[in-house]
């Protein structure tokens, strides 16, 4: 074999090389948390009202889930933020059980296990209606999820709610 059929046979065999190992670079962008994002009602039924008293805040939500077969997960600490930096931090134990999620809500009610529901106690509107990122931290600081999305692109049926896992 003359030298430049050499390099040809090796330049094919270090493409090949770079095409198998993409797809275990492209997996190990995956999070292995249990707990990830399931989806998202970032655009609230009916015109946006951030109002505290008549506002619809409280029909945006982000559903989180633990989809471990196992382990039971504690929210404390986790904090859940937006692409603009707008945070949310889970302040008191609130406690998932495998398979169980729970209701990010926006606007102000009463935390509840019995009916899966955390409260921002913020009117404010978190998500946007138009493409936003939402991520989700562990108490450590690493990522334990992250989703982008955009309306167009996202959610074909238009109702303003995007399911991930």
């Amino acid at each position: 074999m003359n030298k430049r059929v050499r390099t040809a046979v090796a330049a094919v065999a270090a493409a090949c090389a770079a095409v198998v190992l993409i797809p275990a670079q492209a997996r190990a962008a995956e999070y292995s948390s249990a707990l990830k994002i399931r989806g998202v009602q970032y655009d609230a039924p009916g015109r946006d009202s951030n109002s505290c008293t008549s506002g619809n805040t409280r029909d945006e939500y982000l559903t989180i889930k633990n989809y471990s077969s196992r382990a039971t997960i504690n929210l404390k600490n986790y904090v859940v933020k937006d692409a603009a930096g707008n945070r949310f931090a889970f302040t008191a134990n609130h406690y998932l059980q495998p398979g169980d999620y729970v209701k990010l809500r926006g606007g102000n009610g009463t935390d509840s296990d019995k009916y899966n529901v955390v409260y921002r106690d913020n009117c404010n509107f978190l998500w946007n209606n138009d493409r936003d990122t939402i991520y989700l931290y562990k108490p450590s600081g690493s990522r334990s999820d992250v989703h982008a999305y955009t309306r167009s692109g996202s959610d074909p049926d238009r109702n303003g709610y995007i399911r991930f896992h």
